[in-house]
């Protein structure tokens, strides 16, 4: 199937849950019959991308990027890990709820490692012009772009870090937030 379908697929399952039907289908691709609906969910599932269950109704697989959630591990006392491989998570619909606001960037440098964040480190940030107290933000100091926590001192904000060797950073003109930590992505190996 080409990326542009595919692409069309996926946006309609975020937007509404489930995959289309016949008539959605025939509208989204312009078909004329539902002849060429049948021959394009054949495909789909001779791709892997999609499966019928016991009623017909198309079930997503590949589609999306998923990724198979199998269930708890414990991470304090070992203790049998319970699996459960029937069900499959996309990351992008696990960690973004505003995917049209939401970007990535590696993190440079130290300043955020008693947070968990390192240097290498990618981070999710949804974009915002305001911050609570204690959020994750990227923001803009007197003209440079930083990453720390958002904090305020009697009503002024100010940029501390998660790392002792770090002074904190009161801005002299201005402070401005870009945008909201959502997660942080550390691949080993």
């Amino acid at each position: 199937m080409d990326k542009e379908r595919k692409q069309k697929i996926v946006s309609f399952y975020r937007e509404h849950r489930r995959m289309p039907g016949y008539k959605e289908f025939m509208e989204m691709f312009k078909f004329k019959s539902k002849n060429s609906v049948y021959k394009l969910i054949n495909n789909m599932v001779d791709e892997g991308m999609v499966e019928k269950d016991s009623g017909g109704h198309l079930i997503p697989q590949n589609i999306f990027g998923g990724v198979a959630m199998l269930g708890l591990v414990e991470a304090g006392i070992p203790h049998e890990a319970i699996a459960d491989i029937n069900d499959a998570i996309s990351l992008d619909d696990f960690l973004i709820r505003k995917p049209g606001e939401t970007y990535m960037l590696t993190v440079k440098g130290e300043s955020m490692i008693d947070a968990g964040i390192h240097d290498g480190d990618r981070i999710l940030i949804e974009q915002a012009s305001v911050a609570k107290q204690g959020d994750i933000v990227v923001a803009e100091v007197d003209g440079d772009w930083t990453l720390k926590y958002y904090e305020s001192k009697r009503g002024q904000p100010y940029l501390k870090p998660a790392n002792k060797n770090f002074d904190s950073i009161f801005p002299r003109e201005y402070l401005r937030v870009g945008g909201i930590v959502k997660a942080v992505i550390r691949k080993y190996a």
